[in-house]
C-alpha cells in the first residue's frame, strides 16, 4: 500500500531576516529542488505567488508577495555550482525568464528523465512519487488560489511536498539511468531548457497559436499575422490575457472579412461599440498593412498533407520498427514520437523532436538508417528483428 506524505513542517519565509537565514543554508547545497505556485488567469505574465525550495538540510516556502526582492536567493539559483532540480521545468523556468531575464542552469527535469525509464513523457509529479517512492501525496489543495493570504498549513504542506520528494527521486532516477547507460542522453534536452530563446515569444509568430488559423487562405493568414502580433504586444503592455484584448474568433472574422474602414468593422458580429471606439483605427491600419504585403511575404501555414499510398506504406513500416525499438528500450512508443511526425520524416523533414536529444539515440537515427536502406526487418521464430546491412566498397547497400 502507498505510504502517506511526510508531515514535517516546512519553513515559511516572509521576512528579509528569514530569507537571509534560508540563503545561508542553501549556499552550502550542491542540489536545490525548486517549484513555483502562480496564477495567470487575469494576466499575460504569470504572477509568482509562492516559491518552494528544498536542499538536504531544509524545506521552505518563500512568499514573494511579502518580500520586496529575492536578490539574495536569485544569486544562489544563478550560481553555476548549483544543480536546480525541477519536475516539468518549462513553466517554472519561464517565470524566472519573465521576471528576471534569464533562467538558472544547470537544471535536471525529473519528468524528462522519467521518460527514459519507461514512464509516460507527461507523467505528473504525484504519480511519479507514488510509482518510485510508494508515497501518496495529498491533492486536496490542488485548486488553491495561491494569491490569497493567509495560506493554511495544509496548503503550505501541499506546496512543500512538491520539492520535498524531488530530492528523493533524483538519486533513484540517476542510478537507474546510469545502469542503462542513458545519463548522458539528457544533456541536449537539459541544455535546451537553459536557452533564453525557448521562453521568448516573437509577436510575429503569435498567429500560429490562434485556434482555427489552419482554415484560412494565404492572404487571410497575412492579416491574421498582423492582428495577432498587435494583440500580443497590447497584451504584454497591459499585462492582460490575449483573449481579453481580442478573442480568437474575432481575429479570424477580421482575417476573413478584411474590413477596410471602421464603419465596416463595426458591422462585424461580436464587436462591441467600446472595442470599435478604442481600437478600431489601429485594427484597420493593421489590416491595410497586411493587404499591402506582396505574396512572397504572406505566411505559410503548415497544413496537413495526406500521405501518398507509397508514403503510407513507409510510415506503417517505420511505426512497426518504432514499436520494436520502444520495446527493446522499455520505453513507451508515444514518448518517442507520433505518427504525424513519422509522416513528416518520410516526406523529408528533419527539424523534428525525434531527431534531437535522447529520442535520436533510441529511435531517430535507427529510423533514418532504415529510410536510407541500411536496416531491414525480418521475422525470426515469430519475432520481428532488425538487420543492419553491410555496405560494399562503393558505399552501396
Amino acid at each position: 500500500m502507498p505510504k502517506h506524505a511526510q508531515t514535517s513542517q516546512a519553513e515559511y519565509v516572509d521576512t528579509p531576516q528569514a530569507l537571509e537565514q534560508l540563503c545561508h543554508k542553501l549556499r552550502h547545497a550542491d542540489v536545490i529542488a525548486v517549484d513555483t505556485e502562480f496564477i495567470r488567469e487575469k494576466t499575460y505574465f504569470a504572477r509568482l505567488c509562492l516559491l518552494q525550495v528544498a536542499s538536504r538540510d531544509c524545506v521552505a516556502c518563500i512568499d514573494p508577495l511579502a518580500l520586496d526582492n529575492l536578490d539574495a536567493l536569485l544569486e544562489i539559483f544563478y550560481a553555476k555550482d548549483k544543480l536546480i532540480l525541477l519536475h516539468a521545468a518549462r513553466q517554472d523556468l519561464e517565470i524566472f525568464h519573465d521576471l528576471w531575464g534569464r533562467v538558472p542552469t544547470p537544471v535536471f527535469d525529473t519528468q524528462i528523465a522519467a521518460a527514459l525509464l519507461g514512464y509516460n513523457d507527461q507523467i505528473g509529479y504525484a504519480k511519479l512519487v507514488e510509482n518510485m517512492l510508494g508515497v501518496q501525496l495529498d491533492k486536496t489543495a490542488v485548486r488553491t488560489d495561491w494569491s490569497q493570504r493567509p495560506l493554511s498549513e495544509k496548503q503550505l504542506a501541499y506546496a512543500a511536498d512538491d520539492v520535498r520528494y524531488l530530492l528523493q527521486l533524483y538519486p533513484l532516477i540517476q542510478q537507474q539511468l546510469r545502469q542503462r547507460n542513458r545519463l548522458d542522453w539528457l544533456t541536449e534536452d537539459f541544455a535546451e531548457l537553459g536557452q533564453a530563446a525557448l521562453y521568448e515569444k516573437d509577436p510575429a509568430d503569435s498567429w500560429k497559436r490562434v485556434s482555427g488559423h489552419g482554415k484560412l487562405k494565404p492572404q487571410q493568414l497575412a492579416i491574421l499575422q498582423k492582428l495577432a502580433a498587435w494583440r500580443e504586444i497590447k497584451a504584454r503592455k497591459r499585462d492582460k490575457p490575449r483573449k481579453w484584448i481580442l478573442a480568437d474568433d474575432l481575429l479570424l472574422s477580421l482575417a476573413r472579412q478584411a474590413p477596410t474602414s471602421v464603419e465596416k468593422l463595426a458591422k462585424i458580429r461580436g464587436f462591441s461599440a467600446a472595442l470599435v471606439k478604442n481600437h478600431g483605427e489601429e485594427l484597420i491600419q493593421e489590416i491595410q498593412a497586411a493587404l499591402a504585403l506582396p505574396k512572397e511575404e504572406w505566411p505559410a501555414t503548415a497544413a496537413y498533407q495526406r500521405p501518398t499510398l507509397e508514403e503510407e506504406c513507409l510510415v506503417d513500416i517505420l511505426m512497426t520498427y518504432l514499436k520494436t525499438l520502444a520495446a527493446e528500450n522499455q520505453i513507451s512508443p508515444a514518448s518517442l514520437t507520433t505518427r504525424k511526425e513519422i509522416e513528416k520524416l518520410v516526406r523529408g523533414e528533419r527539424d523534428l523532436p525525434l531527431l534531437h536529444g535522447w529520442r535520436a539515440h533510441i529511435a531517430g537515427q535507427p529510423l533514418l538508417d532504415m529510410l536510407a536502406g541500411r536496416i531491414s526487418l525480418r521475422v525470426e521464430q515469430g519475432r520481428l528483428c532488425a538487420n543492419r546491412l553491410e555496405s560494399d566498397q562503393d558505399g552501396q547497400v
